[in-house]
């Protein structure tokens, strides 16, 4: 009993091991149509502009509201005491408390809007998602000094002061130095540059790299590294610098790789270089966003600690300079590659910036058209100072969700057709006159589709002018077909009928929409097998997947002097020699083979079996799963041919040995020739060992996730119930309770 209860633990807690792993995982999807449907009318528009970049969903694994919680404690995020309330933390405790100088904890609103990433998917903002490896292509010296532009080290050579106060020039300027550094740690020099510049400032006088802080004379930080908060005079400071002076305890392999100590502009670039590449862009933090906001784990460690700053406006003040740099060097139509952070449950709509009022606007739900001669333009925000999206013109109808009611100036908040929320000026909408739907017509392409796809579903509308006015979809079968806004997705085979109305459900059509699933595999029982000639053997094959519409198989042989088969898959031995049998879907598209090797037992040699056996052509089974040594196996076996037993790597069996899944009897002649051979299958053991333990669950569940597909007689064995079908969740069951000792398989 004690035995049982150890084993239930162990098997709970790799359960548990596993299914945490799966919570947490990180995952990247390729192009905008992987990305959330909220997200991808800003990235085409995007895409519509600069048709060289690329988008790279990350799909944290995260609940929204989750990471919101874990950003906004401990310091973490961080505006400028300067800011309006509605930037900070306004608790009693916290209200304009310094964390550090100058600044305060930020509030829930502008922890939320600056990590819902919908709302910096513009022109400019973008580049906190960009990914910040060096890229030789893109990246030049003359694009770090635009960057520098404005400050105290553009175009400037490098001077600095030694820790005995002496001056030292050098011919080096600080994109050189930057370059250099770039290069050699593999992080892009216009992050490098831009990092610079937030930082610390546009002044040579900075502390962090003045080289004169009392009692860290001749040390420079040019990027913060380690300047933790401190309610000290320069204490953030001096904590970055007592960073560059000995690396907080760093062993001295990693300070030689860091070029601790930072007593130059050189080293101390350089060296933070490599320990942003080497602590942040090399392990998942590869954007400003995932340095500020550590939600990717890629790195397989804890998250929400590892991040490099704690303002939260710096990913989207840094951005701006990066795009400038880019625009400036005429190389915003390079290829530029953005990883982009999805949450799960994240809101309809991307979260409010803490600017914007709720009490200025009102709810409202009119179609509004842009009254101007040209094209208006859609911001995200209520002002000139946001980016623009896209613009609009008198053929866009748009609906307006929330209608200014400022003092001055007001604005009202839209929604596109395409899902896209911006601000437009509310002096250029107008109201679009109100007309009835007469007439319905809803047509498609092809009404057959494949489960798990999309289409459209044409709509036309009598009269024209009416075509603004609300339409009511619905499927009669959401198992099959789900429908939103004329664009269905087919989740489940079957048939379903879409119907299209006008809000009074006095106009409608409807059309009906058939749901296949084609056939992508087809998996045999067996692979291989051999007959006495003579004798027959059933196959049997399984369309994948298992959902498949038409599990039709056709079969054939490519020698019918050697084997036929029937249409049930019945192999029939009619001659020696080897040929293939062929299964193939219905449409031919589809095929796998068997291979069929028939041989002669020489006349007077025999072999019995033990009746405890079981034995069925080339297959032997029922064996004792608790003493299935080659020794004990022997006894059951009587023949006057020579027996040699191999487990399924095809290695030589000595007495002792366990036989298992796939194990082989070799029966040999006089001379020591192959004569036949029989394989052995033991049900639950998927990988040979000739043991049914916890191995064999993981093995038959990666088969279930289709991770790694088994065949042959391996997938035979993962089949406990013996019924030709493919493994299930049932047959995991059936070897977790053989393993428990609740109830052994039968073999």
């Amino acid at each position: 009993m004690k035995n049982k209860i150890l084993k239930m633990i162990v098997f709970l807690f790799l359960f548990l091991c596993v299914f945490q792993l799966k919570v947490n995982a990180s995952e990247k999807k390729d192009g905008i149509e992987n990305f959330p449907q909220s997200y991808r009318p800003y990235l085409y528009e995007l895409k519509k502009k600069h048709p060289n970049w690329q988008f790279t969903a990350l799909y944290t694994g995260f609940d929204f509201d989750y990471v919101i919680s874990q950003e906004y404690r401990n310091d973490k995020s961080l505006v400028p005491l300067s800011y309006s309330d509605n930037w900070k933390c306004t608790d009693a405790d916290k209200y304009n408390l310094e964390i550090d100088d100058g600044w305060v904890n930020a509030s829930q609103k502008a922890v939320r809007y600056v990590m819902d990433p919908r709302n910096f998917l513009n022109e400019v903002r973008i580049f906190q998602f960009e990914k910040l490896s060096y890229d030789a292509n893109t990246n030049t010296k003359d694009g770090i000094e635009k960057i520098l532009y404005g400050t105290e080290f553009y175009n400037k050579s490098v001077s600095y002061k030694t820790s005995a106060g002496a001056t030292i020039n050098t011919g080096d300027k600080y994109s050189d130095l930057i370059w250099d550094s770039a290069v050699y740690s593999g992080v892009s020099p216009y992050h490098l540059a831009s990092r610079i510049k937030q930082e610390v400032g546009p002044f040579l006088s900075h502390s962090s790299i003045s080289g004169s802080v009392a009692g860290y004379e001749g040390l420079y930080n040019f990027y913060n590294i380690g300047a933790t908060s401190s309610t000290e005079l320069l204490g953030a400071i001096k904590n970055g610098l007592q960073f560059a002076k000995d690396g907080k305890g760093a062993t001295e392999s990693v300070k030689a790789n860091l070029f601790i100590p930072w007593d130059t502009p050189e080293r101390a670039i350089k060296g933070g270089a490599v320990f942003i590449g080497s602590s942040y862009i090399q392990v998942g933090q590869n954007t400003l966003y995932l340095q500020k906001f550590d939600v990717n784990n890629d790195r397989g460690s804890n998250i929400f600690w590892h991040q490099y700053m704690t303002n939260c406006l710096a990913p989207y003040s840094e951005s701006q300079g990066i795009h400038k740099a880019y625009q400036s060097n005429g190389m915003l139509d390079s290829s530029i590659g953005f990883l982009i952070p999805v949450y799960d449950n994240m809101p309809e709509y991307a979260q409010e910036s803490p600017n914007i009022v709720e009490s200025d606007y009102e709810a409202d739900n009119t179609k509004m058209y842009a009254n101007v001669s040209g094209n208006l333009n859609v911001r995200t925000g209520p002002s000139t100072s946001y980016e623009v999206l896209t613009t609009i013109n008198k053929n866009n109808i748009v609906t307006r969700i929330k209608r200014g009611i400022q003092n001055g100036e007001r604005w009202d908040k839209i929604l596109l057709d395409n899902g896209m929320v911006g601000y437009v000026f509310q002096s250029y909408l107008v109201e679009v006159p109100k007309a009835e739907i007469q007439k319905i017509s809803l047509s498609i392409d092809n009404a057959t589709i494949q489960k798990n796809s999309t289409a459209s579903i044409g709509i036309t509308i009598e009269p024209e002018e009416a075509s603004n006015e609300q339409v009511l979809w619905n499927s009669d079968n959401e198992d099959v077909v789900i429908v939103e806004n004329g664009l269905i997705r087919a989740v489940g085979n079957g048939k379903a009928t879409i119907t299209a109305s006008n809000s009074k459900k006095t106009v409608s059509d409807s059309i009906e929409i058939n749901v296949i699933t084609s056939a992508s595999g087809i998996i045999l029982s067996k692979e291989e097998v051999q007959l006495i000639l003579g004798k027959q053997i059933q196959i049997v094959a399984n369309v994948l997947p298992e959902d498949a519409t038409n599990k039709q198989v056709y079969w054939s042989t490519n020698n019918e002097g050697i084997a036929t088969v029937s249409d049930s898959g019945l192999i029939t031995a009619t001659g020696v020699g080897e040929t293939q049998i062929i299964a193939k879907t219905a449409d031919g598209e589809i095929s796998a083979e068997c291979e069929v090797y028939v041989k002669e037992l020489p006349v007077g040699k025999n072999i019995e079996f033990d009746s405890s056996l079981r034995v069925e052509s080339d297959e032997i089974s029922n064996i004792n799963t608790q003493n299935a040594t080659v020794n004990e196996i022997s006894k059951l076996i009587t023949t006057n041919l020579q027996m040699e037993f191999y487990n399924s790597d095809n290695i030589l069996l000595e007495a002792e040995d366990k036989i298992g899944t796939g194990s082989m009897l070799v029966l040999k002649n006089e001379d020591g020739n192959e004569v036949y051979r029989y394989v052995f299958i033991m049900y639950g053991d998927v990988n040979g060992d000739g043991d049914i333990n916890s191995l064999d669950v993981l093995i038959v569940q990666k088969h279930i996730l289709e991770t790694k597909i088994l065949s042959g007689i391996f997938m035979e064995a993962a089949n406990t119930r013996k019924n030709s079908e493919l493994p299930t969740s049932l047959d995991v069951l059936r070897i977790q309770r053989h393993i428990l000792e609740m109830k052994f398989i039968e073999q």
